[in-house]
């Protein structure tokens, strides 16, 4: 019963490594990801290129995982097709927002339609993601340790890609069809930029901190996830309310309400 699943997540799933610096580490997460069954892995600028160290520690059964690698210049050009980005951090802190555990993460991915490609992003070895960088992410993740939370970035990736496979072998919990797909990451950046815009002149957030403001309405929106009508209506909302504020400027200069029909 599970291969279906499997098979499924290995086509719609993709792991994101950002700003990977060695290259070895590459080629172990390569080797992870297809003990799990997944093999679409995707680069980010990686800080050293090499070949042989990468195809070496994959091993001859994950060549084919470097083989057909992706690579790409921003984070976000990486995320633009992807439905859902689940972000991965070793560190606490209030910009970073509710932190899931892996297997709560697993789950969530699971029940989403098969049209619905998801992202699993992973930052560099000495780093890990900044608040910028998780900011595009939907969901943020941090796997629990006892004391030492640093993990190897292959060890990371091996235990998320885990926890999705064990999620996926479940006969209770399976993927789920719903109703049309999800909205692309690059909607949702759209749309946050035009809601931003929109709530700065409004006020409701202050021009002074709009990152701290925009932080707070992103993890309210963030806990459902959004599909494309959606993303279109609350732009229509935005649209309307500068369509408001014009019609009052003009009220206030020319006198008169504000046509509803204008």
């Amino acid at each position: 019963m599970a291969e279906p699943k499997l098979k499924d997540l290995g086509e719609r799933v993709g792991i994101v490594l950002h700003r990977p610096r060695l290259p070895e580490n590459i080629g172990a997460c390569a080797r992870a990801m297809w003990n799990m069954g997944l093999s679409r892995l995707l680069l980010v600028g990686p800080v050293r290129w090499d070949e042989p160290a990468m195809y070496r520690m994959a091993t001859r059964e994950a060549a084919h995982v470097i083989r057909d690698v992706e690579v790409y210049d921003s984070l976000e050009a990486a995320l633009s097709s992807y439905h859902l980005a689940v972000g991965t951090t070793a560190r606490t802190g209030g910009l970073r927002g509710p932190l899931w555990p892996p297997w709560i993460a697993a789950q969530r991915i699971i029940s989403l339609g098969r049209q619905d490609r998801v992202a699993m992003v992973f930052g560099p070895e000495d780093r890990g993601l900044s608040n910028e960088e998780l900011k595009l992410c939907q969901i943020t993740v941090r796997i629990p340790t006892a004391s030492f939370s640093s993990l190897n970035l292959a060890q990371a990736v091996l235990i998320m890609c885990y926890e999705l496979f064990k999620a996926a072998m479940s006969e209770e919990l399976g993927i789920k069809e719903r109703h049309g797909p999800l909205a692309t990451i690059e909607e949702i950046e759209a749309m946050y930029e035009h809601l931003e815009d929109v709530l700065v002149k409004i006020c409701a957030i202050p021009e002074s901190n709009r990152k701290t403001g925009m932080m707070k309405v992103r993890r309210f929106l963030s806990r459902i996830t959004l599909r494309p009508h959606e993303v279109r209506m609350i732009r229509g909302l935005c649209r309307q309310i500068e369509w408001y504020g014009s019609a009052k400027r003009r009220q206030e200069e020319e006198g008169g309400p504000p046509r509803a029909d204008a």
